[in-house]
């Protein structure tokens, strides 16, 4: 990509894998997130970065910036109500256990306010999320994003 002239790359890690409503419905008994894929993503994001960093130290410029919305989506699934969701178990849109079973459908449950949901279906963030998750790919410290965020990027590209 670097010699097809690509000079920045934004990469996004995983999210929580053990905590979206699908896992919620097919593992937890008692709304509890599968540690197993929570350990997986936890050990995959770190990863990302070290090869970012490599990658970017081979090539003598920061050309690839890891964003991780792990974090940023961990943060409203612990606490929920202080991103100002009621839930972050169950989906706005799906079936059975935590809406968590099968695809948002015309027989699906669905919610009355998907900006009180963290989860749109088994998987996606609601629109509210995903606007959290790319503020911190905007503004984020070096906790959502590294080697910086996209306003610094823009900012230091604007000048060249």
């Amino acid at each position: 990509m670097y010699d097809l002239g690509v000079r920045r790359v934004l990469v996004t890690g995983t999210g929580p894998l053990g905590c979206v409503p699908a896992e919620l419905a097919m593992r937890s008994r008692n709304g509890e997130c599968s540690a197993e894929l929570q350990r997986a993503a936890s050990l995959y994001n770190p990863q990302l970065v070290q090869l970012l960093r490599s990658l970017n130290s081979q090539l003598g410029s920061d050309v690839f910036i890891a964003a991780n919305t792990q974090q940023t989506r961990n943060d409203f699934v612990s606490n929920p109500q202080a991103y100002g969701f009621s839930t972050s178990k169950i989906a706005c849109c799906g079936q059975g256990p935590y809406n968590g079973l099968g695809l948002c459908t015309v027989a699906s449950n669905l919610c009355p306010n998907r900006n009180q949901y963290a989860f749109w279906d088994a998987f996606h963030p609601t629109e509210k999320a995903n606007k959290l998750i790319v503020q911190n790919i905007l503004t984020g410290d070096e906790k959502y994003m590294y080697p910086m965020n996209l306003s610094t990027i823009l900012a230091l590209d604007s000048r060249t």
